[in-house]
């Protein structure tokens, strides 16, 4: 804690809390200092086991401020690979916990995506989570496929797509921004299939799913179904 706090500004705290409309105490520590404190600190412990790193990063989860939690969650991705899944449900506590994408999106993405790919049998969890009360944690579900995704793996989409759709008419922004953001990242390799999933959907989309979308689609098939989305709000 006194490395973080040492590292920030009561300037930058103050406006880190704002930003993230927090009420949690920010010692306003940059997030690459906040790496390279954790990057040396791990150096100088080269032996650490999971079940190590899930109790360091519980410790510094209980920490006083917004920092020590970041902290944490960049550790857990730093040696997700010593990660099994025993420690699914440490990670979802965290994800339960949150409370703001800063922290949700990298222990979704890249912690919890990392166990999916590595434990298939943790596909279950992901299941229960796209139905879950919390938006954050159905966020989590969508955002877990992100990584093999956007490296052009198809293998989840159809899995992806089916909590896209059963999430589509949902009016919370950070639902609709993770579907977009998803299928953004996957037009990169495969926008015919982006394309396609879109087409039949684009009367029914979100303003903020279908922008984010259609970035990396050609011209041809973004201007295609932003018109399809346009003449439906025009109607």
């Amino acid at each position: 804690m006194a490395g973080l706090r040492a590292a920030g500004s009561p300037e930058r705290a103050a406006s880190e809390q704002n930003y993230l409309k927090s009420t949690a105490q920010f010692t306003g520590t940059p997030v690459p200092a906040i790496r390279a404190i954790v990057t040396n600190w791990r150096r100088a412990h080269p032996d650490l086991a999971g079940d190590r790193v899930t109790e360091l990063a519980a410790a510094l989860w209980d920490g006083p401020a917004f920092e020590c939690k970041l902290a944490g969650v960049i550790l857990l991705a730093d040696r997700r690979t010593l990660l099994g899944p025993q420690h699914a449900p440490l990670i979802e506590q965290f994800l339960r916990t949150s409370g703001t994408w800063a922290l949700v999106d990298s222990l979704a993405a890249d912690v919890m995506g990392s166990l999916v790919e590595r434990f298939p049998e943790l596909l279950a969890t992901l299941d229960r989570w796209a139905a879950d009360e919390d938006f954050w944690i159905r966020r989590s579900a969508l955002l877990a496929l992100l990584v093999p995704l956007r490296r052009g793996d198809l293998t989840h989409f159809d899995r992806f797509a089916g909590y896209a759709d059963a999430m589509l008419a949902e009016p919370e922004f950070f639902i609709r921004k993770a579907i977009g953001w998803v299928l953004r990242e996957t037009a990169k390799r495969h926008p015919d299939v982006v394309a396609a999933w879109l087409a039949p959907r684009a009367r029914q989309i979100s303003g903020v799913t279908i922008r984010e979308a259609v970035k990396w689609l050609p011209a041809d098939q973004r201007d295609r179904l932003l018109a399809v989305y346009r003449a439906r709000k025009a109607g």
